[in-house]
């Protein structure tokens, strides 16, 4: 029968339970448990899975139609996924028969989204849906007359050319991040007013690691919305813009409580 005072605990147990990062992977000599090498090894292929692996368009498109969402499908200047990973720029750039395309198509006078493959297909497959259908309920519209674009081989800044195509105020783009090692599908939230070519990046706020694991989706959404009525009530974007969607929702949930004292008591809250 082992003697349990004389195991000792490992600290750092306790802690590893707590994220996903690795940490305290421990050893054996002067190298890593065989355990944690066939782990680094599967966290590398589902990286890479998740930049090469093509995004089906087509079964988003449906779903989100399904949804109620008016879908438009556009690509960017990089005509495969080899092209679009050797030439950024390319990805930052709209296909010119789409550009042209956009301009035909009426005018989305407040609020154009962009929904970008990226560098993770699979962040976008797995939560594009739900953190749009978050922003819809969070963010009052007019989503009849909201397009959502759909992007083949796009980057960021390939929203600012689909915004100005559209001539909407502002465009509100997600995307697959690039992939770490404990996260291959983080979806990212771009936002940029009145979105034209050339914008910079500190013109344009954001919000990282969308996914169950990191920032869910409620709060991704609340943030999103906030974010988005404040550029239009403000007319500005990026580093001008400040989010402060946390002091919001504490203020929200302070008249919240004082509205129920003041009906369970009949007082005024002084």
């Amino acid at each position: 029968m082992t003697d349990k005072t004389l195991v000792q605990g490992n600290p750092w147990d306790e802690l590893r339970s707590h994220t996903s990062a690795r940490i305290a992977l421990g050893r054996v000599g002067s190298s890593l448990p065989t355990a944690e090498v066939l782990k680094f090894g599967l966290a590398h292929a589902q990286a890479r899975d998740a930049v090469h692996r093509p995004l089906d368009f087509g079964e988003l498109d449906a779903q989100l139609r399904e949804a109620g969402f008016q879908t438009l499908r556009v690509k960017s200047d990089a005509a495969d996924r080899h092209t679009y990973l050797l030439r950024p720029d390319r990805g930052r750039q709209l296909d010119e028969g789409c550009r042209a395309r956009l301009a035909e198509a009426p005018a989305a006078a407040e609020l154009a989204v962009v929904i970008a493959d990226g560098l993770s297909s699979i962040a976008v497959q797995r939560h594009a849906l739900p953190v749009l259908r978050g922003f819809r309920e969070a963010f009052a519209g007019d989503w009849a007359n909201i397009p959502v674009v759909l992007a083949e081989q796009g980057r960021v800044a390939l929203g600012d050319g689909i915004g100005e195509a559209l001539r909407a105020r502002l465009v509100v783009l997600l995307i697959g991040e690039r992939p770490g090692l404990s996260s291959p599908d983080s979806l990212g939230l771009y936002l940029t007013y009145q979105p034209r070519v050339g914008r910079m990046d500190s013109e344009r706020n954001c919000i990282s690691n969308v996914r169950p694991e990191g920032l869910p989706y409620a709060q991704a959404t609340h943030k999103l919305a906030y974010l988005a009525r404040e550029a239009l009530r403000l007319g500005l974007s990026g580093v001008a813009l400040k989010d402060d969607s946390a002091m919001q929702a504490v203020s929200a949930g302070e008249a919240a409580q004082r509205k129920a004292v003041s009906q369970g008591t009949g007082e005024k809250p002084g």
